[in-house]
């Protein structure tokens, strides 16, 4: 997921032509690990654990499973507040940055997660024998991969027969266009209405070179039939896609604008809940109205479940 700044200021040029999509995502998540949670205001709390609970159930069926491993489960968030809400017994995440994987398991630890296995891998080879897991998650990861389709097939390749895909917070190609056009209006607005000491500072490089891989990162929106032809393709059936968050993603990525142009320190708690209240409102009327009446490919987040079948297809004969 990209941050709103990336719309609103520009990044400082960097020359990544020598510089491969794995090995930016390993570098600038190395670099954002420690500030990612304050970032994404991401928590181990019930706040975050009935969000994940919300998406995760609104794909797949709620209830216990085995084994479960996340792929790219960067600090943790979904993996590890699945096993508070007593979805996960026994957990596995994995993820290109290693300092990932290591928030991952402090994340872990302080909630008593204390047997979780992590571990750098690239989900597009994973070092799991077949047959190994009974349900798979992923959160925002494929559009971080250069190849999807091989990533499927990973997934595909470890599950138990009979397992699940579950992923969420994939960005459709048509939703992402329209909340680009929401973050770019607030981020106009906020330069010509905000007072000059309301500001961020918006001079100078980046702190470290790091960052300015941000812009690089993010190398894919998805039409839902994109994704679904994908699994299938891999082997998964049967193939489930929903999609979600259409004025609840306008309102979102307009306080994301805002919160990215803002003077640190200036917004303060206050704001922080009217943003959480007013969204989770918007969420649910996005659930009960907007997808009534809203072609799917208009919403923003795009989820998946899919199923291994419990017996190999069958191969028509020569």
């Amino acid at each position: 997921m990209s941050d709103p700044a990336a719309d609103a200021i520009d990044p400082a040029p960097v020359d990544v032509s020598a510089v491969d999509p794995k090995t930016a995502n390993v570098l600038y998540h190395d670099w954002e690990a420690n500030r990612y949670d304050d970032k994404w205001s991401i928590s181990f709390d019930e706040r975050c654990i009935s969000y994940a609970r919300e998406k995760f159930t609104k794909v797949a069926p709620a209830r216990k499973y085995g084994k479960v491993l996340e792929i790219g489960a960067g600090t943790g968030f979904f993996i590890v507040n699945l096993w508070q809400a007593g979805l996960v017994r026994q957990a596995f995440a994995t993820d290109i940055s290693p300092g990932m994987v290591e928030v991952c398991r402090r994340n872990a630890r302080a909630v008593g997660l204390k047997n979780l296995e992590a571990r750098a891998a690239d989900a597009e080879n994973l070092p799991f024998a077949a047959n190994t897991f009974d349900l798979v998650v992923g959160h925002a990861v494929l559009h971080h991969l250069p190849d999807v389709p091989a990533a499927l097939g990973e997934a595909l390749r470890v599950l138990k027969p009979g397992g699940a895909l579950v992923v969420c917070g994939e960005p459709t190609r048509l939703g992402h266009a329209i909340v680009g056009v929401a973050r770019r209006a607030t981020a106009r607005a906020w330069r010509t209405a905000a007072p000059r000491s309301w500001r961020r500072e918006e001079n100078g490089p980046p702190s470290d070179p790091a960052a300015a891989l941000e812009a690089h990162v993010d190398l894919h929106e998805f039409h839902p039939h994109m994704v679904r032809a994908w699994a299938r393709r891999a082997g998964f059936h049967p193939v489930r896609i929903e999609t979600e968050e259409l004025v609840s993603g306008l309102f979102g990525w307009s306080v994301r604008t805002v919160e990215a142009l803002a003077r640190p320190g200036l917004l303060g708690e206050r704001w922080a809940f009217f943003a959480y209240r007013n969204y989770l409102r918007l969420y649910r009327f996005d659930h009960a109205v907007t997808r009534r009446l809203v072609p799917k490919p208009l919403f923003y987040n795009l989820l998946l479940y899919a199923e291994k079948p419990r017996r190999a297809a069958r191969r028509p004969a020569p």
